[in-house]
């Protein structure tokens, strides 16, 4: 029972806590208070279970042999320990989660020089108020009309209006 008990990972509520949304934090008591519950059950309970006094069943139960029969079975039983699946798969999901992550932090790192440098460009150009239509066709190339390309008004493809 020890090893079992050892065996299972301990539960950082603090830590869980902070991740339970406002809505949800009714169920989330709920749980820790059934899991404290279950808790001080399993450690209530003795390491091994209290043996058996056969000879005191040998003596008080009249058809001879019913208790050795019971004491052959019951030596013989294995109750099976549930074998654990689902830690390697979620080992894995968070060695791929791990790897998303870091990912991830290293992309948006990357937007964010990008949305730096543009704020940057931003930042030093003249104020609205202050420019021309040529210094906004510099800072803006996509507001020039292009008409060569787009000769008639309004000087864009019909598609991009």
């Amino acid at each position: 029972m020890a090893a079992r008990r050892t065996a299972v990972k301990a539960i950082d509520w603090a830590a869980f806590a902070e991740r339970v949304p406002s809505n949800q934090r009714a169920m989330f008591n709920a749980l820790k208070t059934r899991s404290d519950a279950l808790s001080a059950r399993l450690a209530a309970l003795p390491e091994k279970p209290p043996a058996i006094d056969w000879a005191h069943y040998k003596t008080a139960v009249a058809k001879a042999g019913m208790v050795d029969e019971f004491q052959k079975k019951f030596s013989a039983l294995k109750v099976p320990e549930p074998v654990d699946t689902q830690t390697a798969k979620i080992d894995a999901q968070e060695q791929e989660a791990a790897k998303n992550i870091v990912e991830y932090v290293k992309a948006s790192k990357a937007r964010i020089a990008e949305y730096e440098q543009q704020l940057q460009k931003l930042r030093s150009m003249i104020p609205f108020e202050q420019m021309t239509y040529e210094d906004l066709h510099e800072a803006f190339p996509e507001t020039r009309l292009d008409r060569q390309k787009y000769p008639f008004w309004p000087h864009k493809p019909i598609a991009d209006l």
